[in-house]
């Protein structure tokens, strides 16, 4: 998208309400040739210069970024540090799996060194778990505990997302079939055994009843938006706020809105900029929540 597209979506999420702009993109886009003319038109020499300045004026309007770029080295990761609230990489899993074999990005220890570079940079950093690749249920421990280890040494791990693969048409993987719900049930009961003290996200729009997740251990159901589709997964419409709160008002939840920082983070000035520091004291009340004024 063209920075003016970007801020112009931007514009339209200020006005509907949304505190998060997520910016998700493949791994090193400007290694195709269409990426690179598009960057040059924009008059940007890599996918970096690109993302920082259009955070920055995200982050002018009042709205929180949350980047998902891929493999970042520390030196990239830094400069994006400055505008964004939070980022994002999925470990995936931990194990070399067949489905990655040609995604050079998706080697689990430059994945794991991506995850860990964001810890020393003190950034609130969003990973996960895809289940359904080929991966058996010790890998998805073993990842679980990587993830762990790598938190607390480091502390800066906001959540960890149980993400059921979604075959789609026109892939290499698109006659596998989706993981059970009854699978991801059981994953998501044993990532709380095993990483207590974390927060445990499934997304709303890829499971069909939220209750049952919650009552297995999960406790953070992601950004939903009235604005844009989910671009990964653009098959499956977001949930409105009042089918979430349908779901799980028997049950003995109730939903409070956070910011795409963390509010353990969002109260912790060491874990943010100047920049992004002044954008959350605006965003966030007193216990780090979003405002509701």
């Amino acid at each position: 998208m063209s920075p003016e597209k970007v801020i112009e979506l931007a514009k339209r999420a200020k006005v509907a309400g949304c505190s998060e702009a997520l910016i998700t993109l493949g791994e090193r886009p400007e290694v195709h040739a269409e990426a690179r003319e598009k960057l040059e038109e924009f008059g940007y020499k890599n996918t970096v210069d690109y993302l920082t300045e259009i955070c920055k004026q995200i982050l002018e309007l009042r709205l929180l970024p949350h980047t998902n770029a891929g493999t970042l080295n520390e030196r990239e990761l830094l400069r994006l540090r400055r505008y964004n609230a939070s980022m994002g990489l999925m470990l995936e899993c931990a194990a070399e799996l067949p489905a990655h074999r040609n995604s050079p990005g998706k080697d689990p220890e430059l994945r794991l060194k991506v995850i860990e570079a964001a810890g020393k940079l003190g950034i609130p950093f969003t990973t996960g778990l895809l289940i359904g690749v080929g991966e058996s249920f010790d890998d998805r421990v073993r990842s679980l505990l990587e993830i762990k280890n790598l938190h607390e040494h480091y502390g800066h791990i906001q959540e960890i997302i149980i993400q059921p693969f979604a075959p789609k048409p026109d892939t290499p993987m698109s006659n596998c079939t989706a993981p059970s719900e009854a699978e991801l049930l059981a994953t998501v009961g044993m990532a709380r055994s095993l990483v207590p003290e974390m927060s445990i996200q499934v997304p709303p729009n890829l499971v069909s009843n939220v209750g049952r997740f919650l009552l297995a251990g999960a406790n953070d159901l992601g950004g939903i938006s009235s604005v844009t589709p989910d671009f990964i997964n653009p098959e499956r419409p977001w949930p409105t706020i009042k089918k979430i709160e349908a779901a799980i008002k028997n049950i003995g939840f109730s939903p409070r809105e956070r910011l795409p920082i963390y509010p353990r983070y969002a109260l912790d000035k060491s874990f943010m900029s100047n920049e992004v520091y002044e954008c959350v004291s605006e965003l966030a009340d007193a216990d780090g929540y979003r405002r509701r004024d």
